[in-house]
């Protein structure tokens, strides 16, 4: 009954983080609703975009028509104007696209809406967006799959250390896991989506690459002295979770690629203004 019961504890602390992770992400999602005069404008706002076409943005007005709607946007890092584009309307809705960008392209952008005299841009803060190649679903799947299985079974080890229950056995299949889904299949979806098949160290500052390379190297010590007294792999095994469960504390997609207009390339880590219209 123990067992099953941190299996299931595992299995929600594990769903919780991934989830954690995703929604703190820079590629998140924005969505929302504002006041624009008497009329409520929701929307809900992509920061990401894959595939070869441009990204719509669409935002919902419910009432009469506006005076005015309008998209503006530029490169991101860049000190260039923005660049207005008129919103198609229909019904309640108004669209337009942003024009398609390379791979780790990115774009800054927000609405500008018009009532009578009542002007709003939505959001406040305008939204980055990053466009990227598709990545076929038989890549993505099990890259997505493995990643959460081996933080599923890190989850589970570490349960298993604080009832000193023995899960030497579920080190190896960790590290299996870990290697499969983060060194396998994570460069060939990088390699998908942004054209790098990898851009961690020592070619590059991603930080998912490299957190990857940092989780699957400090499951070793664990991992060897799996044959070794209790006490010293209990010891690796607790500084393995740890790192594991800080790495994964981190949002996704911090310090991702990004294509630097100005270079013309994929660049990684803490990105510069890029001075574009000299």
């Amino acid at each position: 009954m123990q067992k099953a019961v941190l299996w299931i504890l595992a299995f929600f602390l594990t769903v919780g983080l991934a989830v954690y992770q995703r929604e703190t992400g820079p590629t998140y999602p924005v969505s929302g609703s504002e006041m624009l005069g008497s009329k409520v404008v929701v929307y809900h706002f992509e920061r990401s975009h894959g595939g070869a076409g441009d990204q719509q943005v669409s935002v919902n007005v419910p009432g009469d028509n506006l005076s005015s709607a309008v998209l503006r946007y530029k490169r991101y890092r860049s000190n260039e104007e923005w660049i207005t584009i008129p919103m198609l309307h229909q019904g309640d809705n108004y669209a337009a696209f942003l024009p398609h960008q390379p791979p780790a392209g990115k774009l800054i952008y927000q609405l500008e809406l018009t009532d009578g005299d009542i002007v709003v841009r939505v959001p406040e803060k305008p939204v980055v967006t990053r466009f990227k190649g598709a990545v076929p679903m038989v890549i993505l799947l099990p890259h997505i799959l493995f990643m959460f299985a081996a933080l599923f079974l890190t989850v589970r080890i570490g349960l298993g250390l604080v009832v000193h229950e023995d899960r030497r056995r579920l080190v190896g299949i960790t590290v299996l896991f870990l290697g499969i889904g983060g060194l396998f299949l994570g460069p060939v979806v990088q390699k998908y989506a942004f054209g790098e098949i990898w851009a961690g160290i020592p070619f590059g500052w991603d930080l998912t690459d490299n957190k990857t390379l940092i989780a699957f190297l400090c499951w070793f010590p664990s991992l060897y002295l799996t044959r070794s007294k209790m006490k010293w792999q209990r010891r690796a095994t607790v500084f393995s979770v740890l790192v594991m469960l800080l790495i994964y504390l981190v949002p996704h997609s911090t310090w991702g690629s990004e294509f630097n207009y100005k270079e013309g390339k994929v660049t990684t880590g803490i990105q510069k203004v890029q001075v574009l219209n000299e």
